[in-house]
């Protein structure tokens, strides 16, 4: 249930009567075990797995800062000491730079592209559900509109569109719906031959959720605890309320279950051909 001061928030939202007192934040939950991803995952989180040498953590944040999000609030879990790592030593891996041995002084040399970005590194717990994580850092949201996904899925979705749909909708939350890719080529046939031939084309029925939301601070509220998950748990209420709004994108979308889907995403990006590279 919301409380009195939350649901004057939601219908102040609604009207467009409550500006946001901070820049958008975008919440990435990467503390899963990524199970399906074991050869990979065994020894760091997946969202640590590499696409091109970056990881695809990397490519996700690279998809929102290109629209001007650069404001992260990463959801730690499984193994988020590699994640802690990279991004405390960050300019050290992506600049060059001399070190004064004996006193301890690092001069760094020149910027990195990602200059500017602000991240936030916050402990979840290793077995904290999809909605317990996001509650958990509700205290580093400021209490304005913020923006999350799942940190292994990848897409070329224009994050201003779908962040000016979700403020002309109205509702406490937006998803964005995509349509998945097949496993298999698709073939048409027309009198005994085949008309067209596609390898692993999207499909063209059915959506399904792919992450990319676009939340009010009110949600929160409706977050039961470590246990809840967004998919059954908060979507779900948020549906009953005839809060959820769906944003539907009919572009690219890629998440990385799998060792297969993780080779298709280097193969693309091996060729510069992926299409979620919007920067």
């Amino acid at each position: 249930m919301l409380n009195g001061l939350e649901a004057r928030r939601c219908e102040e939202a609604r009207n467009g009567l409550l500006p946001n007192p901070e820049p958008i934040k975008v919440v990435i939950l990467a503390g899963g075990l990524g199970t399906r991803l074991r050869e990979e995952t065994e020894y760091r989180p997946k969202p640590m797995v590499q696409i091109g040498s970056r990881p695809i953590l990397w490519h996700i944040m690279k998809i929102y800062s290109h629209y001007g999000f650069d404001d992260f609030v990463i959801c730690l879990g499984y193994k988020g000491e590699v994640i802690r790592d990279y991004f405390l030593n960050y300019q050290s891996r992506h600049c060059d730079f001399t070190v004064t041995l004996g006193r301890g002084q690092v001069e760094i040399h020149g910027n990195h592209s990602e200059d500017g970005w602000r991240v936030t590194l916050a402990d979840t717990g290793e077995r904290t559900m999809t909605g317990g994580r996001i509650k958990r850092v509700a205290r580093y949201l400021g209490g304005a509109t913020f923006m999350a996904t799942y940190g292994d899925g990848v897409a070329d979705v224009d994050i201003a569109k779908l962040l000016a749909f979700h403020r002309r909708r109205g509702k406490l939350a937006t998803v964005t719906a995509v349509r998945p890719s097949s496993r298999y080529g698709e073939l048409a046939i027309e009198d005994g031959r085949v008309t067209l031939f596609q390898e692993k084309p999207q499909v063209n029925q059915g959506w399904i959720n792919g992450g990319f939301f676009v939340f009010e601070p009110a949600v929160c509220g409706l977050i039961e605890g470590d246990a809840d998950t967004l998919e059954t748990g908060l979507l779900t209420r948020l549906v009953e309320r005839g809060e959820l709004a769906v944003y539907q994108h009919n572009g690219f979308w890629q998440c990385m279950d799998t060792y297969r889907e993780m080779q298709q995403l280097e193969e693309l990006w091996s060729h510069g051909a992926a299409p979620w590279k919007v920067w």
